[in-house]
């Protein structure tokens, strides 16, 4: 969760940049950076690995001077955490500065061009390739404003950009593409600043703009201007919020979930920072603290969690076996701690709780290492009571998550998931270099989708509308994409109070068949994969005895639009990634028929956001 800070106007912008990073600290990060552009026109960048401290101590001497500029907290993704890789990166004359939060899917294809034309990276990052592109554009007599424009045009993924340059003193250039990385412009007295988050922003203005997927904005001490990727303006009505911590930390979404729910793109970032290493596709994943030895001796794997966090279990038994080649199983945590499991030294037990207090995982967790078990746990805090158990600790890296009802957390747990799969299929040497490099290529394109199915939800409104006073649903899915059945069904029935069932597809004619007519609402999950056809069967079944299908479907699959009653559409990709982008549908269809209904979504009645008893 890279955190930005920009500022032009008449005060010197260095302390209010520096002050605008620390607002942004409680993000995370590796690193941080400033630059400023001084009196003479020059742009003054400083950098620091480490803490916003170590920045400080490298400013002891004095601050730069100057009236505009930008900052960054960095959270590695490409490159380690180095003072070199630290961000602003620049062009190769330091007249152009940027600031960045996302990913370059194609930066290695533009690396290659720029380096072929003369260009010269000091850095890892996918970020520096930024700078030199727009450099590129403006040495084709392209305006600031117009460069940046057809970079952001040529850019691949989920990101968030500010950039500087000394050839247009005092002027901030943004845009924000897909929905990684929010930016929020706010509005001063003879003064403008832009920030990823609104606590930098907040103790010098309360007036606010929030930059969507697709827009650029420019700023100076005078005006903000607003622009599509196309140049065309764009009209913002600014927004007045309270000076509380909860006006700066829910925005502009009228409920945390919501809001939650948006930032999945860049909670998925966050998931993949330092574990990938992009150029060669490799996984190390340094927080897998076993040994080869271990690792090779691993003949089964079972994966335990309560709620949502089991059904990313059930997701990560197939993904383990699919890539690691282990024989794997999954268990309901208050369960697996009463059957006496057959488990010893040759077994890995992963653990999922979010909170990382579950009374149960906990218990289980016990269970495990009295038995000898290997074990890592993934948790979304550290410090919490499964990281002094288990051996490794993966850490989900959602950010803090206000919403009873889980969603980033969910989706952080599956990327995570997801990277020990593909880590130790690698290690295990079944994971072939060309099929980790597809795997890798994909979820580089995951925060992309994702933030792709986040632009419109008026079909979920329409959806809440026609269904949100019926008492029952039904979700139905096959494979690794039952467990998202299952997961659809909990969040409808946690926050609507709808009665839901999730079930195997193929299991529907032993016995829930009986329930379905014209009031039971299916939700059918139909990506196109290898059980297509058979969930086709499915929904056929359900449409002969006069049920009602919503079909969760990949782009371009023409035929269900044919047979199913209304169509949410996930993007097209490889059926081991879908159930990822499954979630999404399954999260907003939920949200909006409980909005519908008018119940507290963010704290739906009897339940609590860390279950720390049995």
């Amino acid at each position: 969760m890279c955190g930005i800070i920009g500022y032009s106007g008449s005060r010197q912008a260095a302390p209010i940049i520096l002050e605008g990073l620390a607002a942004l600290e409680y993000r995370g990060y590796d690193s941080a950076g400033i630059a400023v552009l001084d009196p003479d026109q020059r742009l003054a960048v400083h950098k620091k690995s480490g803490k916003l401290t170590n920045l400080h101590n490298a400013l002891s001497n004095g601050l730069p001077k100057g009236v505009s500029g930008i900052g960054h907290t960095r959270w590695a993704t490409h490159g380690g955490p180095t003072d070199f890789n630290a961000h602003p990166h620049a062009d190769c004359n330091n007249e152009i500065i940027v600031v960045h939060n996302g990913i370059v899917e194609n930066y290695l294809e533009i690396k290659r061009e720029l380096i072929e034309t003369g260009h010269e990276f000091s850095s890892q990052t996918d970020a520096e390739c930024i700078p030199h592109l727009i450099e590129s554009y403006l040495a084709q007599e392209y305006s600031l404003h117009d460069a940046v424009r057809k970079t952001a045009r040529r850019i691949k993924g989920a990101n968030a950009v500010v950039a500087i340059s000394a050839r247009d003193p005092g002027k901030l250039v943004a845009f924000r593409l897909g929905n990684a990385g929010g930016l929020v412009v706010g509005y001063g007295e003879g003064e403008h600043l832009l920030a990823s988050d609104l606590p930098a922003l907040l103790p010098h203005t309360r007036d606010v703009a929030y930059l969507a997927g697709g827009e650029m904005a420019a700023l100076d001490e005078h005006d903000v201007e607003y622009f599509d990727l196309d140049g065309g303006p764009v009209t913002k009505s600014t927004m007045h919020v309270a000076y509380d911590s909860l006006s700066a930390s829910i925005g502009e979404y009228p409920h945390f979930m919501l809001k939650e729910i948006h930032e999945q793109p860049e909670a998925v970032i966050n998931a993949l920072r330092g574990r990938i290493v992009f150029d060669d596709a490799t996984v190390p994943f340094d927080e897998v603290l076993l040994s080869d030895e271990q690792v090779a001796q691993i003949d089964r794997v079972v994966f335990v969690g309560m709620g949502t966090s089991l059904h990313a279990a059930m997701v990560g038994r197939t993904w383990m076996e699919a890539l690691a080649r282990i024989p794997s199983e999954y268990d309901n945590s208050s369960e697996f701690r009463y059957r006496d499991p057959v488990i010893d030294d040759r077994t890995l037990v992963v653990s999922i709780s979010q909170s990382g207090e579950t009374a149960d995982t906990l218990a289980a967790m016990e269970e495990a290492m009295n038995k000898g078990a290997l074990q890592i746990t993934l948790c979304n805090y550290p410090g919490t009571q499964t990281t002094r158990i288990a051996d490794s600790t993966l850490q989900i890296r959602a950010g803090l998550e206000v919403a009873v009802a889980s969603s980033k957390t969910f989706m952080s747990s599956l990327t995570a998931l997801y990277l020990l799969a593909i880590h130790l299929g690698a290690r295990r040497g079944v994971l072939d270099p060309a099929r980790r490099r597809k795997l890798v290529s994909e979820l580089a394109r995951l925060p992309d989708m994702i933030g792709a199915m986040l632009t419109n939800e008026t079909q979920y409104k329409a959806l809440a509308q026609e269904f949100g006073r019926r008492a029952d649903f039904l979700y139905l899915g096959r494979g690794i994409n039952f467990p998202l059945a299952m997961e659809g069904a909990i969040k409808l029935k946690e926050i609507s109070y709808i009665h839901a069932e999730g079930y195997p597809a193929g299991e529907m004619k032993h016995g829930p068949i009986s329930l379905i007519d014209e009031n039971m609402p299916v939700v059918a999950l139909i990506p196109s994969d290898a059980l297509h056809d058979k969930m086709l069967s499915n929904i056929n079944e359900v449409k002969a005895r006069g049920g009602t299908v919503i079909a969760v479907a990949s782009e371009g699959d023409t035929d269900i639009a044919e047979r199913a009653d209304h169509v949410l559409y996930v993007p097209q990709a490889s059926e081991l990634i879908n159930p990822m982008l499954m979630a999404v549908p399954m999260q907003l269809l939920a949200y909006h028929i409980a909005v519908w209904r008018g119940t507290d979504v963010d704290k739906p009645r009897n339940l609590a956001k860390s279950v720390t008893v049995e």
